[in-house]
This record gives structure tokens, C-alpha cells and sequence, in this order.
């Protein structure tokens, strides 16, 4: 109870600022000023609170849905856990969403620059994770997928993305970007966040960056000329 209860309660507060983050965009404010407010609040803190495109892994969604399966075992409904799982499906299609938003729904000709695969930094782990969701939505509708993370390509390879003939593989992130028509950051790792944007521009077809993990300040990244898209905001 105490390791599921962990995980649930941090799973929780990512669903949950994924969910303020939809109606900032919404209202028309910005999930991340809001998150600043609150974290500087020492009852709530900086911790998990990030907004992004949904948790993956092998411990947070196996644990809420253990969590939740064992108190329906029991004759109880968990309504908060399954508002969670719910949101975190959702909350993985909002990149892909925001893509077919801006080029419509038919991406036959349109090649997207993924950078990140794992579902978080510093492990090749690609259970649970946001960017299956991502591509498997974009090649449906005829895109092309270029792909770089340092770790979890082979994994994707292997065993995610084996069957999906619309993927390729970067050797570096800037490989990734050639005639690209557009960049989606998916996984935080280190040696995103802090680009060579002139080169990014050079590369790219179009100067377009949709930020699955609002990396950077939007209005910098209008100063330098990209189309920036976050979630959020």
C-alpha cells in the first residue's frame, strides 16, 4: 500500500497540473507563471509539478492501475485514481493534437523531428511512453517520423516503434531536423535545453518547435523567429 500509495500521489500531481495546464490555454493564461505561484508555496513545492504530455514508465501507470484495481477488488470506486488515468491517456494526445491542429489532418508529405523516445531522461525505458502515442498519431495520418534520443532507439526499434515503416533514426538531434518540417520535443534530456538555434533554423524546412515539456521562454523564442508551441499556454 505505501509504494503504490507513493507513486499514486506523485502521479497524481502530474495529472493534475496537466489538467491546469488545458485550462490555461483555455482561459488564456500561462501554465507556467501558474506554477511558479504555486510551487514558491512551501505546502506544495516545485516537485512534479511540471505540465508536459502525460507520465510513462513502468512504476507510476502500473501502480495508480494496481492501486485502483485492488479498491474495486474490495467494493470501493477510486475516483481520483481514475480521474488520474484518465487524464494522463488524455494528456498524451495533446502534442499530437496541436501538430494537426497546425497542418491539418492530412500529414502526407510532412516530416516531424522527434526529439526524445524514453519516457523521461537518463534511461532507455520506452514503456508507457508519451512519444508512441505522438508518432503512432501522426504516421496514421501519413507523416514521416525522424527520431533521435541518446538512449532508447534501439528499444524503439525493437520492440515500440518495430512495426511502424513511417519512423526513421537520427544519429544526433541535429541530424533529425533536415528538411524537417517541424521539431517536437518529447523527452527532456539534458542536451535539449540548450540548442544552437540559428542551427535548428538552417536545418529545419519551417522554423517550428512544438515543446511537449515548455522548455523554453515563448516570448525569447519568438524574438528569435520560431513558431513555438507549448503546453499550456
Amino acid at each position: 500500500m505505501t509504494k503504490y500509495t507513493a507513486n499514486a500521489m506523485l502521479a497524481t500531481k502530474i495529472s493534475f497540473m496537466n489538467e491546469i495546464a488545458n485550462i490555461c490555454e483555455r482561459v488564456g493564461a500561462d501554465v507556467n507563471q501558474v506554477r511558479n505561484g504555486i510551487g514558491s508555496d512551501s505546502r506544495i513545492g516545485y516537485s512534479f509539478i511540471y505540465p508536459g504530455c502525460g507520465y510513462g514508465g513502468s512504476c507510476f501507470p502500473k501502480d495508480v492501475q494496481a492501486l485502483a484495481k485492488t479498491a474495486k477488488d474490495f467494493g470501493y470506486t477510486p475516483k481520483i485514481l481514475d480521474a488520474v488515468e484518465a487524464v494522463n491517456y488524455a494528456q498524451k494526445n495533446v502534442m499530437g493534437t496541436k501538430v494537426i491542429d497546425y497542418f491539418g489532418e492530412d500529414l502526407k508529405g510532412k516530416t516531424f523531428a522527434i526529439w526524445g523516445l524514453a519516457f523521461k531522461p537518463e534511461t532507455d525505458d520506452m514503456r508507457e511512453a508519451s512519444s508512441i502515442t505522438i508518432i503512432n498519431t501522426l504516421t496514421k495520418l501519413g507523416a514521416k517520423i525522424v527520431a533521435y534520443d541518446p538512449k532508447a532507439i534501439k528499444e524503439a526499434q525493437k520492440h515500440y516503434l518495430k512495426d511502424n515503416a513511417s519512423v526513421s533514426y537520427a544519429h544526433s538531434k541535429y541530424e533529425a531536423l533536415k528538411n524537417a518540417d517541424a521539431v517536437i520535443l518529447v523527452t527532456e534530456w539534458q542536451e535539449f535545453r540548450s540548442p544552437d538555434f540559428d542551427e535548428m533554423k538552417k536545418l529545419l524546412k519551417n522554423p517550428i518547435f512544438f515543446d511537449g515539456r515548455n522548455q523554453f521562454n515563448k516570448e525569447r523564442m519568438k524574438e528569435i523567429g520560431f513558431e513555438y508551441f507549448q503546453i499550456g499556454v
